[in-house]
């Protein structure tokens, strides 16, 4: 039946506890562009010959029982392929061979590459440098670099326009109650010395900075030369008085690693929070911005070590607030910033009970645990750090099976596998980088009982770089007692 579909272009039959061999029919879909069959319980050998898929981009066949020898496969426009967690043997192809050894973990499978790693992650490490060179030169291609750029500025001033456009207008301010006299003000905390309306907000020049399933967040320069960013909220889920209250407690907090909340504003059509802006841009920028451009600056060690430093430190703050019950709800790399000492700057916190929960498949960053974004914990918090760290270790934007797929390298002792090859380049700071990926795996353990509270993961990450870290920028915490989940009892040590 399924080979009827012969203009199919995506299957996914992910997870589905499918048994058999692989299935014959699937060869008649000649149009396919991306084929998941990973997580199910098909055997036998893997097709010999894969030339009817000339179309497909993305392969995953991994965590199956397929035996005997990898083909090859010679398909030009592949960009993805998993065939992890088998029981394949042999050597990889020749025509294989560009992909990571990831790609082949958990089989008997030579890679033609490096022997898997145990104790000689410095000497994989060096392998790697000589090459950096080759791998930089042939990773891009400068005319499509160039197109893509062009595009991305004609999008975002085309984006710049609709702060603009989709401001309340006047007919509907004059019919809106909430609108009425006095009710344009934007509500400030105390000590926040902004002094502007909406009016001034609707005048400002303003420039897209990001679009998510919560709204909308633009930069905006105010007539007096203040820049700050103003956060558009959709999808809001609570009434009012309970969205005023949280707003509140949100802005009462005052530390150097948690972004400012400056102020709000709350009508029937529209909800605003208005922030600091940070000149040097969010994590989720530094890590993955330009990098098809072969002259990117690539985003070193320290400032990555201080970004996550800083940011657990704005996040154990958070949870100290509101008697040891605030959450942060919605930790991602775009919602950390570099503050003006070069740490990490952590934003948003508390937003996410306020709106609809986010799909599943949307929360890249959530616990196992919890299937509704609203109802986030402090330990779920602590995961969603670990998920973080992986990300600046790794340099990977797409993060949504990132803790799986960090677990599986380090239990094929590939280690030197796991890290961004911008850091690979500074063979100095390798043991700090593993420290580092143990801490990152303490805090997305399973069992939520088992994660560190986030003092104790500050103290972690102090412990990478003592002289600098706890002396130059020290926490509020006391160094007295020993961290729940030591390093030295994680069942993943390296």
């Amino acid at each position: 039946m399924i080979s009827r579909l012969t203009n199919l272009r995506v299957l996914i039959l992910s997870s589905n506890n499918i048994s058999g061999p692989f299935p014959p029919s699937l060869h008649a879909l000649k149009n396919l562009t991306e084929l998941k069959l990973d997580f199910n319980e098909f055997s036998g050998s893997l097709p010999s010959d894969f030339s009817s898929w000339e179309h497909l981009q993305v392969l995953d066949l991994s965590n199956n029982r397929f035996n005997g020898g990898i083909p090859n496969i010679h398909i030009p426009g592949l960009k993805l392929l998993d065939l992890a967690h088998n029981n394949l043997t042999g050597t990889v192809p020749q025509s294989l061979q560009k992909f990571p050894l990831s790609a082949f973990v958990g089989n008997k499978v030579s890679s033609g590459k490096l022997p898997p790693i145990h104790s000689s992650l410095r000497k994989h490490m060096k392998h790697h440098n000589h090459t950096i060179l080759g791998i930089s030169l042939s990773s891009c291609f400068a005319l499509l670099a160039l197109l893509a750029i062009l595009l991305v500025i004609i999008h975002k001033r085309e984006e710049q326009r609709s702060f603009t456009k989709e401001k309340p207008s006047k007919r509907r301010k004059d019919s809106d109650p909430n609108l009425g006299e006095g009710g344009n003000k934007i509500v400030f905390f105390e000590g926040k010395n902004l002094v502007f309306d909406l009016e001034d907000l609707l005048r400002a020049s303003a420039e897209v900075l990001g679009k998510g399933p919560f709204g909308t967040t633009y930069k905006v320069d105010l007539e007096d030369s203040a820049t700050i960013v103003v956060k558009r909220i959709k999808e809001v889920s609570v009434p009012q008085r309970e969205f005023e209250q949280q707003i509140e407690n949100i802005g009462s907090i005052k530390h150097e690693n948690v972004a400012t909340l400056r102020g709000y504003f709350y009508s029937k059509d529209e909800k605003l929070v208005v922030y600091d802006y940070h000149e040097h841009g969010s994590l989720s920028t530094l890590l993955h911005g330009q990098r098809c451009l072969t002259n990117r600056k690539p985003l070193e060690w320290e400032t990555r070590l201080n970004m996550v430093y800083g940011t657990a430190r704005g996040l154990a703050h958070i949870h100290s607030q509101s008697e040891g019950k605030l959450v942060h709800g919605n930790i991602k790399s775009s919602n950390v910033f570099l503050n003006a000492k070069g740490y990490g700057c952590i934003s948003g916190a508390g937003m996410a009970t306020l709106m609809h929960s986010l799909p599943r498949h949307a929360a890249s960053y959530r616990a196992p645990e919890i299937t509704d974004t609203r109802k986030a914990t402090q330990p779920s918090d602590v995961y969603s750090f670990g998920v973080l760290i992986f990300e600046v270790l790794t340099g990977k934007s797409e993060v949504a099976n990132l803790v799986r797929w960090v677990n599986s390298v380090v239990r094929e002792e590939w280690t030197g596998e796991v890290f961004d090859e911008e850091l690979l380049r500074c063979t100095q700071v390798e043991e700090e980088m593993v420290e580092m990926l143990q801490v990152g795996m303490v805090c997305t353990g399973r069992l939520p009982e088992k994660r560190p509270n986030m003092i104790e993961v500050v103290r972690m990450v102090e412990e990478i770089r003592p002289e600098k870290l706890a002396s130059g920028y020290r926490s509020e915490v006391s160094t007295g007692s020993t961290p729940i989940g030591s390093l030295s009892e994680s069942p993943y040590i390296l």
